[in-house]
């Protein structure tokens, strides 16, 4: 007999339960089969059916990973679930892993080089992407609470013993601030909790994936359906993957083992989000009331520290010790500074504000919103706007800022540093523009145009760099085949950073309406709102209202598309089956239903998405003109249109208010409801597939301890001894739709020699079309050879074959592998073979269960079954 095949099984995005990866079915009546757990635990493991025999020549057996991302309707659901409130920090990491050009091997890449800008500008946008929430929350604290709520009425909606800011003492200075101080800095601390689970959340599987440590050997796995009565022999240590050149960044030993670096990066940003809290109060106390003698002393310490905490934070994200993947756990000379600076500047920001008002400025009672304007709106200062003064320029000089390296980011992916100066410039001249605006320049006359004015042909002048020609490979480009070019014309990390933008800031504004709305409770009797949220919240509503017609419109064109699609794919399925039945016109438009949807996401999904984004890159920057400006946005319609974008603002900041609501339920319902995770769980699958080397507040990657079990699994497996009854001679890797993924990371991590004993099956894969479009330093043309080059047999060949359906919307063609099988789908458009119901259109699932995949199992196990010396003959 020859060797046992293992078929292994790795299931895609909707926590296929292992009985049906098996292909385990329940009688009619019966219950369905349970498999056996051979190895791993209940949240991740490996199953084989309990009715498998010991010696069966093919072993299926399935691994699944489902349970790290959703689970089986357990009090950890809501705290993932609550996980997708970090969606905005997941697609700014995601925009790292999309840069084009990243070398093979990530020690080689330098700062002055396109991917290494391209690395630092998307960190630094990481970095005030954290900063967006907190500021959000420093308005929410300081602002709102802090400044404006002056009276027992106001402070009494809110939950908690707050009633006592009202009393004169804590009036007075800006003690009130100091407490308010405190909203942020929970948050900050709730964001370091997370953060530790998270590394829990990882460290399940503790170990380092390149070697064992010294004296120590590797177990065998234990297999639960062979006797236990054999001798086990100890197998070697795993050995380390080849030395030689990389190829593809997957390679690198570290990939999936960073939790140094996340360690140094939580650090760097926990701090930054601190400093960005504090400096809030501080500068408004340093301007409204300059400091003179100690408090100067004071002030000038406290500002100090925290601008130092930022040039080092900026300065870290480009060094290769914040960068690089391995390394120690502890955090390092860089991290203990930036946090001694932190703990000064936070303390120095607190003991200024607690100080009672210096001799050298207005008293800032009287600068707050006078006591008494909800009973006696007629008082002296109740009708104007007592907000925090330079809170508004703060928010909009942020969101500008991020806007700018958005542009800077997308034109430096596609052009390289040529493209990065026009951005450059633009930055440049918008901070002198508003140094001159506000009278800060010396000797120089004041300025004849406000900010706004000068920032939309500034930011015009900064898009000119997105427009510039793309930069070309030096190396030869493999032959492209349709729809598998560039995903956006390089501009991917700026799409993908932009829309966790656009999100993070509809966090942030839609939180600013809804704390103001409920501060503000029941209208005064003048109509004049107790408190006044900034004005770029008013902006984002406005903003939002847009948007969601722009994504009504992008919808409405795909509508379109699809029914354009579906009439072509109906005509030619009449065409070439010929005469067809009443019954088989009507299957046939199913039919053709899916595989329009096929040609849709595979043809025209990423072009809709880049439409919108081109849409929301002119809408974010017209917006950031808008809340540079002083006015509301009714104050900017004539006539009675007031009325009409006023309603339009309000419905907008409403919905914003609900929407991280709405978010957080769609995630318990993506961690509970197969239906829609088989929808939208795709995109939190994919964002949280790439370890977090960009923003290490993101939700935990799954495919840290998922590819390290698979790589552990198959490796024990092949590098038992001959005789050990669990050996395995060759192993059929099965992945489907995202395990593919999975899958080719773990090939790319195996040794040479076990290589030759694999055998690589992709179904319903996305590698080509999604993948290596948006990820090409990964699976581009370039380096998705790099993958069959590794699965090279030593007869000649590749040991690869990819199954594909044109009915299945995430399963394409991938021509890089021995083999692209199209399967039948379905077998027939009426019952045949005595059946008397339809044949299943399968579209993304069942591709096991085809005979096309059977046919191609058996090729390949006899090709993987190591050869047999025939017996000698005697002689005479």
């Amino acid at each position: 007999m020859g060797g046992r095949i293992l078929e292994l099984r790795v299931h895609g995005v909707s926590n296929t339960p292992p009985a049906e990866t098996l292909g385990l079915r329940a009688e009619p009546g019966g219950e369905p089969p349970q498999p056996r757990l051979v190895a791993g635990g209940p949240v991740t493991g490996f199953y084989r059916s309990a009715t498998a025999a010991p010696l069966d020549p093919i072993v299926v057996e399935a691994y699944s990973w489902g349970r790290l991302t959703s689970g089986a309707r357990t009090a950890r659901d809501v705290e993932r679930a609550l996980w997708t409130l970090l969606l905005p920090f997941t697609l700014a990491n995601v925009a790292l892993h999309a840069r084009p050009g990243i070398p093979p091997d990530p020690t080689t890449e330098r700062l002055a080089s396109r991917s290494g800008m391209t690395a630092w500008l998307v960190r630094l946008f990481c970095l005030t992407l954290t900063g967006t929430p907190v500021l959000a929350l420093t308005g929410v604290g300081v602002d709102l609470i802090g400044w404006q709520c002056v009276n027992e009425t106001c402070l009494g909606r809110i939950p908690g013993p707050w009633e006592f800011l009202a009393s004169p003492w804590w009036r007075e200075g800006g003690r009130a601030l100091a407490v308010g101080l405190t909203v942020p800095l929970a948050l900050i601390g709730v964001l370091g909790i997370v953060a530790w689970r998270t590394y829990q959340y990882e460290a399940v599987m503790p170990a380092d994936p390149t070697t064992d440590p010294p004296g120590h050997r590797t177990p065998a796995p234990v297999d639960a359906d062979l006797p236990t009565a054999q001798p086990v022999q100890e197998p070697p240590p795993v050995p380390e993957p080849p030395p030689g050149p990389l190829a593809n960044p997957l390679q690198e030993p570290t990939f999936w083992w960073g939790e140094g670096q996340l360690r140094r990066a939580a650090v760097l940003h926990l701090c930054t989000a601190t400093v960005v809290a504090a400096a809030v109060p501080l500068g408004t106390i340093a301007v409204l009331d300059p400091p003179h003698g100690p408090r100067a002393v004071l002030t000038w310490s406290a500002i100090a520290a925290i601008a130092a905490v930022l040039m080092i934070t900026m300065v870290a994200i480009a060094r290769p010790v914040l960068t690089r993947r391995d390394g120690a756990t502890p955090l390092g000379p860089w991290s203990i500074t930036v946090i001694v600076l932190t703990g000064v500047g936070l303390a120095g920001t607190v003991t200024l504000l607690m100080l009672p008002d210096g001799a050298g400025g207005t008293p800032l009672a009287e600068l707050r919103p006078p006591v008494g304007c909800a009973d006696d709106p007629t008082l002296p200062g109740c009708l104007a706007d007592r907000s925090l003064p330079g809170f508004d320029r703060i928010i909009a000089g942020l969101g500008t800022g991020q806007l700018l390296l958005l542009m800077a980011i997308g034109a430096t992916a596609r052009s390289g540093r040529r493209g990065a100066a026009t951005p450059a410039v633009a930055a440049l001249l918008i901070a002198a523009g508003a140094a001159w605006c506000a009278g800060w320049l010396p000797a120089v006359p004041p300025a004849p145009l406000e900010m706004w004015q000068l920032a939309l042909p500034l930011l015009a002048l900064a898009a000119i760099g997105l427009l510039l020609p793309r930069t070309r490979p030096t190396a030869a480009r493999q032959p492209l085949e349709p729809h598998t070019d560039l995903a956006w014309r390089g501009r991917a990390p700026a799409v993908i950073a932009g829309f966790g933008w656009l999100l993070c800031l509809a966090y942030s504004t839609g939180l600013l309406y809804w704390v103001a709305d409920r501060l503000n409770g029941a209208a005064t009797p003048s109509g004049r709102s107790l408190v006044v949220p900034p004005t770029p919240v008013t902006w984002a509503g406005l903003s939002f209202g847009i948007a969601l017609l722009l994504l009504a419109l992008a919808a409405g064109r795909a509508a379109v598309l699809f029914r354009r699609l579906r009439r072509e794919e109906y005509a030619e399925l009449r065409a070439r089956s010929g005469p067809l039945s009443a019954h088989e016109l009507r299957r046939a438009r199913d039919v053709s239903t899916h595989q329009a949807l096929h040609r849709l996401v595979g043809e025209h999904a990423l072009r809709l998405t880049g439409w919108y984004a081109g849409a929301m890159a002119v809408l974010a920057a017209l917006s950031c003109v808008a809340v540079l400006s002083p006015a509301h946005p009714q104050a900017t319609a004539p006539g009675g249109t007031a009325a009409l974008v006023k309603a339009v603002a309000d419905t907008g900041d409403a919905l914003l208010g609900w929407l991280p609501v709405g978010i957080a339920a769609v995630g318990l319902l993506v961690y509970r409801t197969d239906t829609i995770r088989r929808s939208v769980g795709v995109v939190w699958d994919v964002g949280t597939f790439w370890p977090r080397a960009a923003h290490p507040l993101a939700p935990p990657s799954y495919a840290e301890r998922a590819v390290p079990e698979l790589l552990t699994r198959t490796a024990g497996l092949l590098a038992l001894t001959e005789h050990d009854p669990r050996r395995m001679d060759g192993i059929i890797l099965s992945g489907h739709s995202q395990g593919t993924v999975i899958c080719t990371a773990v090939i790319l991590q195996l040794p040479h020699r076990w290589r030759r004993r694999i055998w690589f099956f992709s179904y319903g894969c996305q590698l080509t079309r999604l993948y290596g479009r948006i990820f090409p330093a990964y699976f581009g043309p370039d380096r998705l050879p790099v993958l069959a080059e590794a699965l090279a047999r030593p007869s000649g060949g590749t040991g690869w074959t990819n199954f594909w359906r044109d009915t299945d919307p995430l399963g394409w063609p991938v021509t890089a592998g021995e083999r692209d099988i199209a399967v039948t789908d379905p077998e027939a458009l009426h019952p045949s073979d005595g059946e008397v119901a339809d044949p299943p259109i399968r579209s993304h699932s069942g591709y096991p269960e085809a005979v096309e995949f059977q046919r191609e199992r058996s090729r390949v196990a006899w090709l993987l079954r190591p050869a047999v010396p025939s017996p000698r003959r005697r002689l005479g």
